[in-house]
């Protein structure tokens, strides 16, 4: 019994410090934006509000415990009885509301204020002052579009910080959900309608989390759901202006002759037929079934989950089943030898939009 006691406690022990484990903004509890703000203020005070109950209630119960206890009255004593007592009655009813208020009128409040996406649906918008971002979700990655730019884009999605960035949502296949914990609630991608919702990125915070704030698929679909991650790089205005222009201008070229091996290795293999690889996409939004790949050689994580280097990569094309089961690129074209995947390799980490 004592070993049980003992493993229970090491467990328990174990659980409360793998809990404080984990990269700093990857956690509601570390809000980096507006909405996330709103959101955390609205959880601190229902948390108070349930704290100050229970303490109450405890109080109260303790109280008449010790009061009222049989070994201190004695057997045969009956306390005074309230039933029907009209101030009591009144108390018990006025407080409950009163504390339901506290807490409704503000949620009720930030849950119209965040559901304004007016802005984005105005036909001659200024890019530059409210900006758009078709997400849309797959088995099992993330395509990022700018309508108003014609810049499409997978995996990395890259917003400028301090002003509202409105999301069309949608899902190509089964229903996903798209959250970005340290920026704001999550919000389902659903394959028969749109979503719409704004988040904001503070430039403090986007100092503070480094290279990017961490995006998740909150939403159970699939064998590789928990390997259904993208990246949020927050720049400032002026560097995403830079971006943008990068990618408008984005003509990446093979600059070796391994990589010319690999382009020829890319459209023999027929792998055009899916990915694009040039960051102006015009084919409509169906037939985009694969992630574009214009920008992958900038890319932090190979499909999302792993370190980007060579190694990866080539495990990745090798045998994409073993790193993401379920994924719709398993078995879609032939198997490669030796040769093909260094080329291929070379050519996939040039794609960049610049040097």
């Amino acid at each position: 019994m004592l070993k049980k006691w003992r493993l229970i406690s090491l467990f328990t022990i174990l659980t409360l410090v793998l809990a404080g484990c984990g990269e700093p903004f990857l956690s509601t509890l570390k809000p980096a934006g507006e909405v996330a703000d709103q959101q955390y203020f609205l959880m601190i005070l229902s948390t108070l509000i349930m704290v100050v109950v229970v303490i109450v209630v405890s109080f109260i119960f303790i109280f008449v415990i010790v009061k009222y206890r049989r070994s201190r009255l004695g057997e045969d004593h009956m306390p005074k009885q309230i039933e029907g007592n009209r101030n009591l009655e009144i108390l018990w009813t006025v407080i409950p509301i009163i504390l339901l208020l506290v807490l409704v009128v503000p949620v009720v409040a930030q849950t119209f204020s965040q559901a304004d996406t007016k802005p984005m649906d105005k036909k001659n918008r200024d890019p530059e002052k409210t900006l758009v971002v078709n997400v849309r979700a797959n088995l099992y990655w993330w395509e990022f579009e700018y309508p108003d730019y014609g810049v499409v884009t997978s995996q990395e999605l890259v917003v400028p910080t301090d002003e509202r960035v409105y999301f069309k949502l949608k899902a190509s296949d089964v229903k996903h959900s798209f959250w970005v914990p340290s920026a704001g609630g999550k919000m389902d991608t659903n394959t028969d309608n749109d979503n719409k919702f704004f988040l904001t990125f503070d430039s403090k915070k986007a100092e503070q989390a480094g290279e990017y704030f961490y995006g998740k698929c909150a939403e159970l679909c699939g064998p590789s759901h928990a390997l259904m991650d993208f990246k949020v790089k927050a720049l400032s205005k002026a560097e995403f202006k830079q971006w943008m222009k990068n990618m408008e201008n984005e003509k990446a070229k093979p600059k070796t002759d391994l990589a010319v091996e690999g382009e020829k290795v890319f459209k023999e293999k027929n792998c055009l037929s899916c990915h694009a690889t040039d960051s102006k996409d015009q084919r409509a939004e169906a037939a985009r079934t694969a992630p574009n790949l214009a920008t992958f050689g900038e890319r932090s994580k190979i499909a999302g989950v792993k370190d980007f280097n060579d190694e990866n990569l080539r495990a990745w094309l090798k045998d994409p089943e073993s790193i993401k089961p379920g994924n719709k690129m398993t078995g879609t074209y032939p198997a490669l030898n030796d040769k093909e995947l260094d080329a291929l390799t070379e050519y996939l980490k040039g794609l960049k939009t610049q040097d």
